[in-house]
Order: structure tokens, then C-alpha cells, then sequence
């Protein structure tokens, strides 16, 4: 007897989370981005068929839960495996993670059933689509934001709906992609009348507007192009830090440097992992000859420090210019480049976690793109390329992006190519190539519609050599940013308060109709 409560909660709760971890197979490495609307209109369904808003809440939650936890299981392997965390705490604090995430698609849930009211169509076809924009919105900016695992990037690139990415953004897209999931819902248990028609109809034509809109190109060639290489070291995140592991990874980036052949040579993220005037100078000085005899610019990623503020930047440096001039990183991720309210959490990184380098500051929102010869490269460093319009200001700057990531802390896990997918969504909202040089994977070269034109196998040691043409002009998404797909949820939401209304009205015109039947009934029979 004891169980049973327990049994029941299974029950309700297992089925909407395992469909949310469904889900995963969605996006990158497997990309069968069907999958994604099959689990969301499965979701769709049970909010539609639950007897409260409060429960269609609930339902929401396990889904999430499902979904968050598949989507970002590895940041076990940061915690624990390089962190030092305990296993079991790191398994608590994803699953808090995973748990506080699941609160955003629990109240699209709940809102939209309170909006929706009694009306199938505003909820399924505009209510729950609407809100799901919003909440994934809301997701990516509050708490310092996280938009990992957005719906929309399982369209990227190759998904029906993903040429609107350069007018709509990742958000819009993934208020599409409910959108779908919703008219599946709703065409279920229909009598296929005329509305049905329109609808599958509208459907079928949203994702053949997207495969058109894939053959616009929004921005045009500027300059020549540039042959690049791209050096992945492939070294293991736990040879990083002592004195041989610094020797070790010198040496491996000497070398990568010294046979690479181009206009443009890349170092990823923490390629040196001291600070840039912690590295010997004869070093320093040897590679820079390799570069500057055949004409090339050199990038690198390392932390610098400030010396009037003794602030320290992640950044993307041009080594090759006297000036070293730098593109610092802007976005910095909570309690793994700086810990935020240091008084609580502090003491957990001092005496718990082995994490270096954990005092990052920001260098703001708006910088100068790198000059390599006549284009420009707008550098990010790792996670901030989630952040779409954040990079916006930079992008409309540079002709050519450039990621800079060091993803060893999850080397073995689909993050690396969930990450490569994110740039390549970049790319598409843009209208510029994006160049990802990787310490381990995914290192690539992504032309602007959001395909790799040339990528190296993960976690070994190469060089990936390309051709890459700089684009200028903007996409509408450069204009506007993330505001049209926020219109397009308000607008939705003005259409589910119609449908409320009209089927409010026409409930109670039944009931009316209803009593008068029966008046006249009780007269006649009387």
C-alpha cells in the first residue's frame, strides 16, 4: 500500500518525460528533426486533455524534466570527472538543473490553458505556440539566461523550417515548430471539414515558405576570400594545467602552427592555458616566425590579464598585429567563468570543485572585429555564440565569424555537436560564414546558409584548411533581432483571446438555446 502513491506518480509522470527525452534525438548528432514535433504535439495532446490548467502544468514539467535532463546530461562530465565534484552531487545538481528548466514549458503550459479557456483552436494553433516562443525567449535572458536545447535548433540546417532563421531568429523558428506540432494535435479526432482543409493546408505551405525562403541569399561577397586553417590539438581536459601538461600543450600547438600553411592560422580557446604574458617569450616569438614568414595573421585563445585592474579577459587575440588587438568575451557562464554571489558559493569552489581560471570578466558588448587583411572577424569565445542577438552588434561589424571553444570539459558527449549546430544557426541568422577552431571538436568551416562547408573528426589532432569567403550586408534578423518573433507571439496571443471569446459566446448560446428548447417542451407538454 505504501507504494501505490508512488506507483501513481510514475504513472502520470513517466510517459511525459520519457517523450521529452525523446526529443533528443532531434538535434545534433542524430538531426531527425522530426522527432521534435512528433514529442512536442505528443506533449500538445496531454495539456489538451488535462482536466486543470494545474495539471496540464504538471504534465508540462515531466516533460521538461525529460527533455533537460537528455539535453544537458553532460555537464555531468564537467562536474565531475574534471571538476572533482562527488558523482552523486553532480547528479543532484543536474537534476536540479533540469528540474528548474522544466519550469518554463510548465507555465506555457499552465498560461495557456488559462488564456486558451474552453477553445481547442486558441490553445493548440495559437495559444501554446506563442507561449512557447516567450518562455524560450524568457529562458535565453533571465538568471543571465540559458537557451541551450531551443526547439528551433533542431530545424538548423536542414530542417523545412529553417529559412526563416535570417528573418525570425532560433525563437521565431521554434514558435514555428510548435506551431506544426500544435495542428498536428488538433487535426486529431476532426471531421476533416473545410477548416481542417486550411489548415493542413497553411501547414503544408509554412514549410514549403521555408525550404523557399533556404534559396534567398541575404548577404552578398565582400573582399577575397581567405584560406584558413584551423588547428585542433585534441588535448584531454585533465593534461591542461600542471607544468608537463603546460609543456605538452605548447609543443602540440607549436608544431600544428609551424606546418600550417595559410592566410589565417587559429588556435581555439585556452590553446596557451596561462595568461598571454605568463608565455615564454622565445616561445611566443618562434611561433610568431612561422606565421609572419609566409604572411599570415594568427589567432589564439588565451586569458589575459589587465595590468592596471589585474582583471583577466578569455579572449581571441591577433597575435600577429604589434597592437594585439582582441575580442574579449562578453557572455560569461555562472559558476563556471565567474561564481555569482561569490559569499554563497564561494566556499564550494574553494574547497569542493578543481576549476581554474573561474574569475572572468566581461569585455562588453561591443567590440571591434579583428582586421585579416580586407575582411573582418568578429571573434566569440565558446558558449556566448548561444546567445544570437547578443553577437548582433559585432556581426553587422564583420564580414567573417569566428568561435573559439575548448569543449575537453565534455569530451564523448553529443555537447560538441549540439555546439557545432548553434554556430550553424548563427550563420544562418547572419548571413556570415562561421569558422570554429576547437581543441577537441566540433572544429569546422560553416557557410551562411548554415552547412559545413569542411570539418574535422572529433578529439584528433589536425588541421582543417579551407577557403572561406567574407559576406557583407544584413539579413532582416540583423535588423530587428528577436523583436518580429516577439510581435509574431503577441499577435498569437491576441488571436487565442478571439477564439476564447467566440467560444465563450458561443457556450453560452448553446445554453440559452438549450433552456429555450426545453421551455417550449414544458409548454407544449403542459
Amino acid at each position: 500500500m505504501r507504494w501505490q502513491p508512488v506507483g501513481r506518480l510514475l504513472a502520470r509522470f513517466l510517459p511525459p518525460a520519457l517523450v521529452g527525452a525523446f526529443a533528443l534525438l532531434g538535434f545534433a548528432p542524430y538531426s531527425f528533426w522530426p522527432v521534435v514535433v512528433l514529442s512536442l504535439a505528443l506533449l500538445f495532446g496531454l495539456i489538451d486533455a488535462a482536466a486543470t490548467p494545474r495539471r496540464a502544468a504538471l504534465v508540462a514539467w515531466a516533460w521538461g524534466f525529460g527533455f533537460f535532463t537528455a539535453t544537458i546530461h553532460w555537464i555531468f562530465i564537467s562536474l565531475h570527472t574534471y571538476g572533482g565534484m562527488p558523482a552523486i552531487v553532480a547528479i543532484l545538481a543536474i537534476v536540479g538543473l533540469a528540474a528548474f528548466l522544466a519550469l518554463y514549458p510548465a507555465l506555457a503550459a499552465f498560461l495557456a490553458r488559462k488564456l486558451a479557456g474552453q477553445s481547442r483552436t486558441g490553445l493548440l494553433l495559437t495559444a501554446l505556440p506563442a507561449l512557447w516562443l516567450l518562455i524560450e525567449w524568457l529562458r535565453g535572458w533571465l538568471f543571465t539566461g540559458f537557451p541551450w536545447g531551443a526547439v528551433g535548433y533542431s530545424q538548423m540546417p536542414d530542417g523545412p523550417l529553417a529559412g526563416f532563421a535570417p528573418i525570425i531568429g532560433v525563437y521565431g523558428v521554434s514558435g514555428l515548430v510548435a506551431l506544426l506540432a500544435g495542428v498536428a494535435v488538433w487535426l486529431i479526432s476532426r471531421q476533416f471539414q473545410l477548416s481542417d482543409k486550411l489548415a493542413l493546408l497553411a501547414a503544408v505551405l509554412l514549410c514549403g515558405a521555408g525550404y523557399g525562403l533556404k534559396q534567398v541569399v541575404w548577404t552578398e561577397p565582400a573582399g577575397k576570400p581567405l584560406k584558413v586553417a584551423l588547428l585542433q590539438g585534441a588535448i584531454p581536459q585533465n593534461q591542461k594545467w600542471g607544468i608537463d601538461d603546460l609543456i605538452y600543450n605548447l609543443r602540440t600547438y607549436y608544431h600544428l602552427v609551424k606546418e600550417a600553411k595559410a592566410d589565417l592560422i587559429v588556435l581555439p580557446e585556452t590553446a596557451f592555458p596561462i595568461f598571454l604574458h605568463e608565455v615564454p617569450d622565445d616561445y611566443l616569438e618562434a611561433v610568431l616566425s612561422y606565421a609572419t614568414a609566409q604572411n599570415a595573421a594568427l589567432i589564439a585563445g588565451a586569458p589575459r590579464q589587465d595590468g592596471k585592474s589585474e582583471r583577466y579577459y578569455n579572449g581571441a587575440v591577433l597575435l600577429t598585429d604589434p597592437a594585439r588587438p582582441s575580442n574579449y568575451k562578453a557572455h560569461l557562464v555562472p559558476f563556471g567563468e565567474y561564481i555569482p554571489i561569490r559569499p554563497v558559493f564561494g566556499w564550494v569552489y574553494d574547497n569542493i570543485l578543481q576549476m581554474p581560471l573561474v574569475d572572468f570578466s566581461s569585455g562588453g558588448a561591443v567590440q571591434k572585429p579583428l582586421p585579416v587583411r580586407d575582411q573582418r572577424i568578429a571573434a566569440n569565445i565558446c558558449y556566448e555564440d548561444v546567445f544570437g542577438e547578443e553577437l548582433l552588434p559585432n556581426a553587422r561589424q564583420a564580414t567573417i565569424l569566428l568561435n573559439l571553444s575548448n569543449l575537453a570539459w565534455f569530451d564523448g558527449s553529443v555537447a560538441l555537436a549540439q555546439h557545432g549546430q548553434i554556430s550553424q544557426t548563427r550563420a544562418l541568422e547572419t548571413g556570415r560564414p562561421m569558422l570554429r577552431a576547437t581543441n577537441s571538436g566540433t572544429t569546422a568551416v560553416i557557410t551562411p546558409d548554415g552547412h559545413y562547408a569542411a570539418r574535422l573528426p572529433e578529439r584528433v589532432e589536425g588541421t582543417l584548411y579551407a577557403m572561406v569567403q567574407g559576406m557583407q550586408g544584413e539579413t532582416p534578423y540583423m535588423w530587428w533581432g528577436n523583436v518580429a518573433a516577439l510581435l509574431l507571439a503577441a499577435v498569437g496571443l491576441a488571436i487565442a483571446l478571439i477564439a476564447r471569446r467566440r467560444a465563450r459566446f458561443e457556450y453560452w448560446h448553446g445554453v440559452e438555446s438549450m433552456d429555450s428548447l426545453y421551455i417550449d417542451s414544458s409548454l407544449t407538454s403542459s
